[in-house]
């Protein structure tokens, strides 16, 4: 049974390859567009207080779910093209912040890894 994610994977490059993009979707490309559209998004917060940006972010859950749409579909695109399994990946990262911040040193504080 093909996983939720892979079908979303197949439907975005579908997508992409019904217009002929294929040939601009380099990883490198894919890797600049995260980054841009993870700028749009960090937009909708710009110059916001932490209460203004709460009260924001209520009511413009619609605007910022596409920016977050717009990232989470070009990181899908990179890592499909990396051949990258974007939950394995993230499985091993998780393990290795739990060996970097363990619990008892990184509980309610924001130091790096390095100052704890």
């Amino acid at each position: 049974m093909m996983h939720e994610l892979d079908r979303l994977i197949k439907q975005i490059k579908q997508f992409r390859d019904e217009r002929d993009w294929k040939q601009f979707h380099t990883h490198k490309d894919m890797a600049l567009s995260v980054m841009l559209e993870a700028a749009e998004l960090a937009e909708h917060f710009q110059w916001k207080t932490k209460e203004e940006a709460e009260e924001y972010a209520k009511t413009h859950k619609t605007e910022i779910g596409e920016e977050v749409a717009d990232v989470a579909v070009y990181l899908l695109e990179f890592c499909d093209i990396l051949g990258i399994d974007l939950i394995a990946a993230t499985k091993d990262k998780l393990a290795k912040n739990a060996a970097k911040y363990p619990v008892e040193k990184a509980k309610g504080n924001a130091k790096k890894y390095t100052e704890l």
